[in-house]
């Protein structure tokens, strides 16, 4: 089966190509302050939304038109590897990422399950062996079946407790076999609905002790990967315990975690907590812990988790700038966790989201530099603070000032002159980046 064999192998032509099979931004080998494109954007591919994916929404049934649907069972989880290969193939992204039910279906009994599983990882890296795409990172689906529905880690059944531990060991061993260089907890359930049932102190805990857990035998095994946590302040849980990445931050600094995880951060889930998706990237990189992101984004017209491709050019620019700003993301990646629009049903649909998404980060990497090159928000931000630089603003940041001199210096009554923050003059600035780097 061929899903896509229409579509050529997608080539760089650049900005003023009108062919829809075509990079326009993104030239993987091009140099970017001395790296590749490739190498700062770690591009993968989210298996969920593009090989499971249906178009569903709250309101109507799927309208996606897949090729491999004609299949059931083990043969459509076979068909999906196929088509997933083929993609990855024609976009030349060198990453992918998956939940455990995405690439194989659940058995009646978690043995079945697991047999399942092993058969399509064995799959995949039969695939793998042959194809330049690697594994970004895998995770556990423990939000969809049920059995979740009083969360996983936090939940207030010890059976299932124990059945997401056994889970997310069989996942953890996958994600050693296939070389994965992060593994991701996404805590889609780990929340509450109301405190009037929740003994809040004892979930917390649990989800601390399963974290460790983890660690743990991540280490028995020698699976070296980055664990990433991925913040969400809601849906479905009406309150997360990863709400932000500051709260998530806090979690596992009071939990002793710290030292094991970094952040994905999620664009529309900063949306959704009301932040930027900068704002995020900030927080998590300020304290060492920008790990990896997923590139999507919301509409903010609707108040839910829309998970639209990124074609926000000021957006991703100061994503990129922020990335930038942290040396990179290290093991991570940019994860398109994005899905095309229910009316955009065909698969090459799938093909031009990717390439829009893609170019978008592209660009957002190039305008980014730039700006650094050029240090423009640099000399902005040191203008702004230069009081604190000499005199008494010197004082205080260097610990010589208390409330006593603080004082004295107030009792001077000299004249405060604040300077205007000409926020307008800074994002003209940046438009005129955004509409002139080559």
């Amino acid at each position: 089966m061929s899903a896509f064999g229409h579509i050529p192998e997608i080539q760089y032509e650049g900005r003023r190509s009108t062919n829809p099979f075509a990079y326009k931004f993104y030239n993987a080998q091009e140099k970017v302050l001395g790296k590749t494109m490739e190498e700062h954007l770690r591009i993968a591919v989210s298996y969920w939304h593009t090989f499971t994916g249906n178009g569903a929404d709250p309101f109507g049934a799927g309208t996606a038109i897949r090729p491999w649907d004609r299949f059931s069972g083990m043969d459509l989880a076979k068909a999906r590897v196929e088509a997933a290969f083929e993609l990855f193939g024609k976009l030349g992204v060198p990453y992918f990422c998956f939940h455990d039910r995405d690439i194989a279906p659940e058995g009646n009994t978690l043995q079945e399950t697991n047999r399942n599983l092993d058969e399509i990882v064995a799959l995949i890296q039969e695939y793998m062996k042959t194809s330049r795409t690697k594994l970004l990172w895998n995770t556990a689906n423990m939000f969809t079946h049920p059995r979740f529905v009083h969360g996983a880690a936090t939940t207030s059944n010890a059976d299932v407790f124990a059945y997401a531990a056994a889970q997310v060991k069989k996942a953890l061993e996958h994600a050693k076999q296939l070389g994965a260089e992060n593994y991701v907890f996404w805590g889609g359930r780990e929340g509450y609905e109301t405190l009037l049932n929740t003994d809040l102190k004892l979930e917390q805990d649990n989800l601390a002790r399963f974290l460790h857990m983890a660690v743990a035998y991540a280490k028995e095994i020698g699976f070296t990967g980055q664990f990433l946590i991925e913040p969400k302040p809601k849906e479905p849980s009406k309150h997360q315990y990863d709400f932000d990445a500051a709260t998530t931050i806090a979690f596992l600094q009071n939990y002793g975690l710290k030292e094991y995880f970094k952040l994905n951060i999620e664009a529309n889930h900063a949306t959704l907590a009301g932040h930027t998706f900068e704002h995020e990237l900030r927080v998590a990189r300020l304290a060492g812990m920008l790990g990896s992101i997923d590139a999507n984004q919301g509409d903010l017209l609707l108040g839910w988790d829309t998970d639209e491709f990124p074609t926000d050019l000021y957006s991703t620019t100061l994503a990129m700038y922020e990335i930038l700003q942290n040396n990179g993301l290290g093991s991570g990646g940019v994860n398109f966790d994005a899905k095309v629009r229910r009316a955009s049903f065909e698969p090459d649909d799938l093909v031009i989201a990717h390439i829009a998404g893609i170019d978008s980060f592209a660009r957002g990497l190039k305008v980014a530099a730039k700006l650094i090159e050029d240090r423009v928000l640099e000399q902005v931000i040191e203008d702004r603070y230069a009081s604190f630089r000499e005199g008494i603003g010197l004082d205080i940041v260097s610990g010589k000032a208390n409330f006593h001199t603080l004082e004295q210096y107030a009792l001077q009554n000299k004249p405060i002159v604040n300077k205007s923050g000409r926020q307008e003059l800074i994002k003209a600035t940046i438009n005129q980046y955004l509409l002139n780097v080559e």
